[in-house]
């Protein structure tokens, strides 16, 4: 399961990959130079759309743009004409939160969760964007709310809140609603010196979680609780995956260089990239958002 840089970018918080399998091309956004990417593994090229606010998650939606989670709210982008609009800002009163990760459900809905500038404790919350843009939070009294994933049977959803190091399961009903308390079923050793970030789930139900500070990605079965694989990549601040290319056998990884300063980017130089790496099974589609008719 060797990995390769295929973008070496230098960004400095890249997170948020997401396949966008229409247009063939990898979603991925660098926070806090509030910009979204647009990579094609084919061509290698990456096409990147500035923002005028900080962007934490960007998901395709049925009508062929984009809907954005940033520090001022939900955005919807018309790749067209490059146009932004406002379309809910459901923690305007807690101007030092911003969304961070996010991405849609089965059922066409996009989720994405807040977290505090200075990563005040339990100041974020994890919110939802129904077909018809109203927003609904879901969950409050989040940190850094994270990696998202929802099982093939759409019975649980997963949900990791970093510095708790673990991944919380929560059941669901027919309808993709949250039915009660979550167990954990992931938890990340304290000695490892690692959080979890971001995260997806493949074909076989497993899920793939990027560890921030400890240089891999990692494959946990949700069941036991075991930590089946590890993939290495020649960086410590690895934030994010997800299954991509034609036939969702690529796993697609996002990393940083945040607050690192010349000798640590002298030792990890293609810290900030993007990688990719063929890891012997496949993804699940990723969903977008279905924009009410």
């Amino acid at each position: 399961m060797n990995c390769r840089c295929v973008l070496p970018v230098a960004a400095g918080l890249a997170e948020g990959p997401c396949w966008w399998a229409e247009k063939q091309v990898l979603l991925w956004v660098d926070i806090e130079a509030s910009r979204i990417g647009l990579f094609d593994p084919q061509t290698a090229k990456n096409n990147f759309l500035d923002l005028p606010t900080h962007v934490g998650a960007v998901v395709p939606t049925s009508a062929g743009d984009l809907l954005l989670a940033t520090a001022t709210g939900f955005l919807r982008l018309d790749l067209s004409t490059e146009a932004v609009t406002l379309l809910s800002d459901p923690e305007a009163d807690r101007p030092g939160n911003r969304f961070n990760d996010g991405k849609c459900d089965p059922w066409g809905r996009f989720w994405a969760g807040t977290m505090a500038y200075d990563f005040e404790p339990l100041a974020g919350a994890l919110w939802r964007v129904n077909a018809d843009f109203s927003c609904v939070r879901q969950r409050q009294g989040l940190t850094i709310s994270n990696g998202l994933a929802w099982s093939q049977d759409r019975g649980k959803l997963y949900v990791i809140d970093s510095p708790t190091l673990n991944v919380l399961a929560f059941p669901l009903t027919n309808a993709g609603e949250i039915a009660g308390e979550p167990s954990i079923c992931v938890q990340i050793p304290e000695d490892w010196d690692a959080v979890p970030d971001g995260m997806c789930i493949d074909a076989e139900g497993m899920l793939w979680i990027a560890l921030f500070g400890g240089g891999c990605v990692t494959r946990w079965d949700p069941v036991s609780g075991q930590r089946l694989e590890r993939l290495a990549l020649p960086c410590r601040q690895v934030t994010s995956c997800c299954f991509g290319g034609p036939h969702l056998d690529q796993l697609f990884m996002t990393t940083a260089r945040r607050e690192m300063d010349a000798a640590p980017i002298k030792a990890e130089p293609l810290a900030g990239g993007l990688f990719q790496a063929d890891v012997g099974v496949k993804g699940l589609p990723a969903d977008c958002f279905q924009v009410a008719a």
